[in-house]
């Protein structure tokens, strides 16, 4: 049979396949013999084991060697060093802070982002949030500290080890795909709430970067940079200390640069289990329904991600080693043809007037420490004017079906509603899950399918069927607004530099901002439920799909764009025949990173009315519930490892034949 024959044929048997799961359906409801959601009496009631391993863990805490010897000592060590460091940077005075951070800048990335990065830490002080930004970058620090101790070791032996490394791929896997929600249970679990914590699920989070990175830098070393190593009899360290480390340094600093912003991504909810700082004050507005109390904290939090991102990213762009000829940027190069006399004397100059003002004058006294207190701009009270104005005059306006009401009021009864009855009542949990199978089988082949079928399942064996396909009708939502806008956007972009070069700095500034910020606008115009947390997983999830897009028609092959042009194909048919059909793949791979990022935030959309597992991983951690909560995350996990994999093998299963 020929390869097209049996694509046909092997098309038409899944077709037949889905008719016959839907006509199951439909008989049985004729008969009234659907089902009413997964059996409850199959619920596994995991939460009850849980909850009593809680008490167990408790009432052990002082008594148990696990506790008295691990546990215990590793809080203890990190609450201190975190407590150190945050006394620390709140006793040097303001004035020190600036200047040490503009030397910084300047190093990395020249006067511009020196003066971008006083002018965010002055904002965050004018804002009345100094101390809670020491706090936020004092958990940082401790933080991204312990991850890169940990990943770039971890990296190192990943690269030189193949079984090390495929031993690690799942576990790095696993912890990329799982929803930042997932790692506070257990963490509360066997630490307890307080900072502590925190910085272990910000590790657990932010780990993987470092170590996919550091693995991928050395893995990258020319091998004829290492065969002349091995010529000259260079041992396994000299050959890693002196040519393997210094070749991937721009790769390691990379990856210290995503650990970093996966830290600061999870600083809001950290603030659940007792983080403090930033976190805190965007959690706290959230929950009282302060939007310019939110919003101060929030732009803090983006004025933080920005500085370090910049700064982080020049030092990784100054790591890379320059090529005879290459061009470079202009600060770049003004600093590469400066002495080194003076980029010694901008910088320790800096470290010297710290010293100074820091023992001589203000030790005693303590004048400087802290932000001026006299010092205040506040945009809460003009926010908040600004809400009640949208709230009265756009949230429909006139007596036009338009507004944030009216499309408020389309996306619930039109599409979130009747898809959640769909999932949840319409086809029953068999079909349902049969039809699941079906789609794994024809994306990526049995294994897929099994484990997809099994991924369904568990979320009935959790209890949480109910609440969870209310979570898939909602990301399902998401991430079809997100196609509809961020596959034309990349289009657009693929076809105008000009467009693309618009769009570079909206997406550059959607993908700084922690998740939790997208929250405070969109409460504006939406009333708290699922919709805020649709809009919100909208904003949150396009970049990844606009730049994909973009990407992959850009990198389609000339030769087939001039061969459509020789045979007298339009625009359009050279985009819908030609560029898409090859893009396919790279769009996919968009899609796969859109899926996730709205996964991840229509969960943390529970805190502000979105319901189901969101609401019940919250609850879980704020009624000190784990089992309920641990339960929530766990079935979370299961949908997210679902739809990575069938979108993933989906992406896969597109590439073109060669």
């Amino acid at each position: 049979m020929q390869p097209a024959t049996w694509k046909l044929s092997r098309g038409w048997g899944y077709a037949a396949v889905a008719l016959a799961l839907l006509a199951v359906a439909l008989y049985l409801h004729l008969t009234d013999r659907a089902p009413a959601g997964f059996p409850a009496e199959w619920d596994l009631r995991l939460r009850e084991p849980i909850e009593a391993f809680k008490s167990w863990a408790i009432r052990s805490r002082g008594e148990h060697p696990i506790f008295l010897y691990f546990f215990d000592p590793l809080r203890s060590a990190i609450e201190a060093n975190l407590r150190g460091l945050e006394r620390f940077l709140l006793a040097i005075p303001w004035p020190a802070i600036f200047i040490l951070l503009y030397a910084t800048g300047y190093r990395a990335g020249g006067h511009g982002l020196a003066l971008l990065s006083v002018a965010g830490v002055a904002l965050m002080g004018l804002f009345g949030l100094w101390t809670e930004s020491i706090q936020t970058l004092a958990l940082m620090g401790v933080s991204v500290t312990i991850a890169l101790v940990i990943g770039i070791p971890a990296g190192i032996l990943a690269a030189r080890f193949p079984r090390f490394e495929a031993t690690l791929r799942p576990l790095l896997d696993a912890m990329q795909t799982m929803p930042a929600f997932v790692y506070l249970i257990p963490v509360v679990l066997f630490f307890g709430i307080a900072r502590a914590p925190s910085v272990i699920a910000t590790v657990i989070y932010a780990l993987p970067p470092a170590i996919r990175l550091t693995s991928l830098g050395i893995r990258q070393v020319d091998a004829a940079t290492l065969e002349a190593a091995d010529a000259f009899g260079a041992t396994g360290w000299q050959k890693l200390v002196k040519v393997q480390l210094p070749l991937a340094l721009p790769s390691i600093l990379l990856g210290v640069n995503q650990t970093i912003m996966m830290a600061l991504g999870i600083v809001v909810i950290a603030a659940l289990i007792g983080a403090g700082g930033l976190g805190w004050e965007v959690l706290d507005a959230l929950r009282r329904l302060r939007v310019g109390q939110a919003l101060e904290a929030g732009l803090a939090i983006v004025f933080m991600a920005v500085i370090f991102d910049r700064v982080s990213a020049g030092f990784a762009r100054g790591s890379q080693p320059r090529r005879q000829g290459q061009g470079s940027a202009p600060h770049a190069t003004l600093r590469d043809n400066a002495p080194g006399w003076l980029l010694n004397y901008v910088f320790w100059s800096g470290v010297l007037i710290f010293v100074l003002v820091f023992v001589l004058v203000d030790a005693d006294r303590g004048l400087l420490r802290g932000f001026p207190a006299g010092w205040r701009i506040s945009i809460r009270e003009p926010v908040d004017a600004l809400v009640e104005w949208m709230k009265r005059n756009l949230y429909q306006i006139g007596d036009l079906p338009i507004g944030a009401g009216p499309f408020s009021d389309f996306l619930v009864i039109y599409l979130l509603n009747p898809l959640r009855r769909l999932l949840q009542r319409g086809l029953p949990w068999p079909v349902l899950i049969g039809l699941v199978g079906l789609v794994a089988h024809h994306a990526g082949g049995w294994r897929l399918a099994l484990g997809s079928v099994l991924g369904m399942v568990a979320l009935g064996l959790l209890g949480m069927w109910e609440q969870s396909m209310d979570t898939l009708s909602q990301v399902l939502v998401a991430v079809l607004l997100a196609v509809v806008i961020g596959v034309p956007l990349g289009v657009w972009a693929a076809r105008s530099d000009r467009v693309e070069a618009l769009l570079r700095p909206v997406l550059d500034f959607l993908q700084t901002i922690p998740p939790f910020v997208y929250l405070a606008p969109v409460i504006m115009l939406f009333h708290v439920g699922r919709v805020p947390g649709i809009i919100a997983s909208v904003l949150y999830a396009l970049p990844p799909l606009v730049r994909l897009t973009n990407l992959g028609i850009r990198q389609v092959a000339p030769a087939a764009v001039e061969a459509a042009d020789a045979f007298g194909a339009t625009a359009w048919q050279k985009l819908r025949k030609v560029q898409l059909p090859l893009a396919l793949p790279s769009i996919m791979m968009g899609v796969n990173q859109t899926v996730m990022m709205v996964l991840a935030m229509v969960i943390i959309a529970g805190l502000v009315g979105g319901g189901a597992l969101g609401l019940e991983a919250v609850n879980g951690l704020s009624r000190n519930q784990l089992g309920r909560g641990l339960e929530a995350g766990l079935a979370i996990v299961s949908i997210a490892m679902i739809l990575d994999r069938l979108t993933q093998a989906w992406a896969g299963g597109r590439r073109p034949s060669v």
